[in-house]
């Protein structure tokens, strides 16, 4: 398997374009780079600026805040390795595929969305929201670069609003079933 954009085939002849690995497993270093920003400004951001947000948004259900509230703790960075897994695997299966699975391209465009909640949170609470600086400088550089790479390469599914949705969709699944894992793992650990 060779990393380059375009391949021949054994007569010679042009074959079609396929992404390079940084399309593919670039995926899971994107999505590093922007978890370690979270990893390292959560706790800080429940202890500083959620009770200033409590504060300001009193119709918010208390519910909500104590979901906001486990972020602070041991959950996080369990629930954060737990998504490591899943995209690892979305992206070990686009390098697989050349970019072709579903799989790899949902979760591609749940990261790339997944952005767009970060900066409408900073937004909302018109300020610092851990993964709003690595969301305009990683995430959506890489989720457009990525896209126009499978794109020319013909392997792009087409956008539409239901792919959209099956992309927030595998975001929101992940990160639900990670911080559901976290607490279990947490639970059987007796902390």
């Amino acid at each position: 398997m060779t990393d380059s954009l375009e391949r021949t085939h054994p007569a010679g002849r042009p074959a079609t374009p396929r992404p390079v690995a940084a399309v593919t497993l670039g995926l899971l270093a994107a999505w590093a780079v922007h978890d370690a920003e979270e990893l390292a400004t959560m706790n800080r951001f429940v202890r500083v600026r959620l009770p200033e947000l409590r504060a300001r948004h009193p119709r918010v259900p208390e519910r909500a805040w104590r979901a906001v509230e486990s972020m602070g703790g041991r959950e996080f960075p369990v629930a954060v390795a737990a998504m490591a897994v899943v995209v690892g695997a979305a992206a070990a299966e686009g390098r697989r595929t050349d970019g072709r699975s579903a799989f790899y391209q949902a979760t591609l465009d749940g990261f790339g969305l997944h952005g767009l909640v970060h900066l409408a949170q900073a937004a909302v609470t018109r300020g610092y929201t851990p993964g709003v600086v690595t969301t305009p400088l990683v995430v959506l550089p890489f989720t457009v670069w990525a896209r126009g790479r499978l794109r020319r390469a013909g392997v792009l599914r087409p956008g539409s609003p239901r792919r959209a949705a099956a992309g927030l969709a595998v975001a929101g699944a992940a990160a639900f079933g990670s911080h559901a894992l976290a607490r279990r793992v947490l639970r059987a650990a007796g902390r």
